[in-house]
């Protein structure tokens, strides 16, 4: 897949010739003074609902999300109930 590198002020200027990059199948990478911010991608590249699985991988892929593989431990509750019920049930007797 081709891509293009655009900086925000040519984005802003030539926007239509890069949407029409984008219909062809091109990736358009969009620049603040040469650090790449976003991407526009072709929607045939983007699955139109991916599930948690899916955009947990794409996250990794883009270096927006680090997992070292390792299960969350087990936490002390940040907060405790003086009543027996629970934070669910406080919350709806607090709306009515």
């Amino acid at each position: 897949m081709a891509q293009s590198l655009v900086s925000i002020r040519e984005l802003k200027s030539r926007l239509s010739h890069y949407l029409r990059l984008t219909r062809k199948g091109e990736s358009v990478v969009i620049t603040d003074r040469g650090v790449p911010i976003g991407r526009i991608v072709p929607m045939g590249l983007v699955p139109a609902g991916p599930d948690l699985e899916q955009r947990i991988a794409a996250m990794r892929e883009t270096g927006l999300a680090h997992w070292s593989g390792l299960k969350l431990g087990k936490r002390k509750p940040v907060a405790r109930l003086k009543s027996r019920g629970t934070v669910a049930q406080l919350v709806v007797e607090d709306r009515e």
